[in-house]
């Protein structure tokens, strides 16, 4: 059993940045590929950014270039680094962890490849 929790979400202008992070349990963290999605007020979840364990990055198109995600195996955690943020950002962001790896990229993007999810962290981004 994995257990992941988020902090770091909150209130921002746009144009201003926050930090997400994703705590996780467990002794094999480092080999778990680890996501972030989104989940805006009426939306479906979304992909947003992904990590693997040998460290390869995808994100989504509207994210890219402002986002950044990252990992350190030394603290079991997992960041989110959201800068310029706009306000269609405004969502529950929730850390998700897979414990398989990863043999396609589809795999990476999609909510049924992850087991284990966390509580979430609003992330409200004001005009």
């Amino acid at each position: 059993q994995v257990q992941l929790v988020e902090s770091g979400g909150g209130l921002v202008q746009a144009g201003g940045s926050l930090r997400l992070s994703c705590a996780a349990s467990g002794r094999t963290f480092s080999s778990y590929s680890m996501g972030w999605f989104r989940q805006a007020p009426g939306k479906e979840r979304e992909f947003a950014a992904v990590i693997g364990s040998g460290g390869i990055t995808y994100y989504a198109d509207s994210v890219k270039g402002r986002f950044t995600i990252s990992r350190d195996n030394a603290k079991n955690t997992v960041y989110l680094q959201m800068n310029s943020l706009k306000p269609e950002d405004t969502a529950v962001y929730y850390c998700a962890a897979s414990v398989r790896p990863f043999r396609y990229y589809s795999d990476y993007l999609r909510l049924g490849s992850y087991n284990y999810w966390g509580q979430g962290t609003q992330v409200t981004v004001s005009s």
